[in-house]
């Protein structure tokens, strides 16, 4: 996998300076000729072929018709545009509010017919209780100086729309660590509360919960970062500065194989409760 999701964010960047680049040399001209074309400096062509600056539109379709390739131009526009939304920082969505952050995936869970989410950390947001996703949502909100603390309203939207999960067309596989169970961002009894109510959903038809042991002995993958993953179509990684989303089909497949690895490391049913259980006693 990539040293960082981050730097998959980079590197679609770099993918769009490499089919600039190519551009350029399949028709012939020099960074000083192309830069004449486009009415800009020879220093700018180096930048945008380098991936230190992000081309614009404009930039993207000057370029094209230098090189005569015109048609090439709205590729290259959709594919630079998804390389600079990839990375996406929490400061700047958080601005609106915590419970407007939560309402803009509606559209993305509406339309996800499979949701495979792996978790290092914590109970996935999907599996939440609303007293667990106010723990979380409030260290958030200080972390990133939320202006005003809507964490509350935020975990009831959470929960709500985790709803998505008990109605046709959906299906959930869950892969956690075990050591998430044990990390108490809540108090006790809301920590109990979630425990509990993981139990209780592990046993719905349309829902898979794996936990694996800390002391698996049959892991392929060591734990990874929190990554979700919608259909095949889009992984979803959580940093503490941003989300990345990765959306090219070879590192979704790269993910994908990273998940079923982890998945077999998992445990099921019978076990799985087991260790629950184990972490809701160790509560008291």
């Amino acid at each position: 996998m990539a040293t960082s999701p981050s730097s998959s964010a980079q590197a679609a960047r770099e993918r769009v300076a490499r089919r600039l680049r190519d551009l350029r040399a399949e028709s012939g001209l020099t960074g000083t000729e192309l830069a004449a074309r486009c009415g800009w400096t020879h220093p700018k062509t180096s930048r945008l072929e380098n991936a230190r600056t992000a081309p614009t539109p404009d930039d993207i379709r000057r370029w094209c018709h230098a090189c005569g390739a015109d048609d090439q131009a709205d590729g290259i526009i959709a594919e630079s545009r998804d390389a600079e939304t990839a990375y996406t920082q929490w400061r700047r969505q958080v601005r609106s509010g915590l419970r407007r952050l939560q309402d803009s995936y509606l559209e993305l869970y509406r339309s996800t017919a499979l949701f495979r989410i792996y978790s290092s950390t914590l109970v996935p947001g999907l599996l939440q209780t609303e007293g667990y996703a106010g723990g979380i949502l409030r260290t958030s909100a200080r972390l990133h100086d939320v202006p005003v603390d809507d964490s509350a309203q935020a975990a009831r939207a959470r929960v709500e729309r985790s709803r998505i999960i008990h109605e046709p067309g959906h299906r959930l596989v869950a892969v956690i660590e075990e050591a998430a169970l044990r990390h108490q961002v809540c108090d006790p009894d809301a920590m109990a509360a979630q425990l509990g109510y993981l139990l209780t959903a592990g046993a719905l038809p349309q829902v898979s919960v794996g936990i694996i042991p800390l002391t698996s002995a049959s892991r392929r993958q060591w734990p990874r970062e929190t990554f979700h993953v919608y259909d095949d179509r889009l992984v979803s990684v959580e940093l503490v500065s941003a989300r990345v989303r990765i959306t090219q089909p070879d590192e979704i497949a790269l993910y994908l194989k990273a998940f079923e690895q982890l998945r077999g490391a998992a445990v099921y049913g019978a076990e799985a409760r087991t260790l629950i259980a184990q972490a809701i006693d160790a509560l008291h």
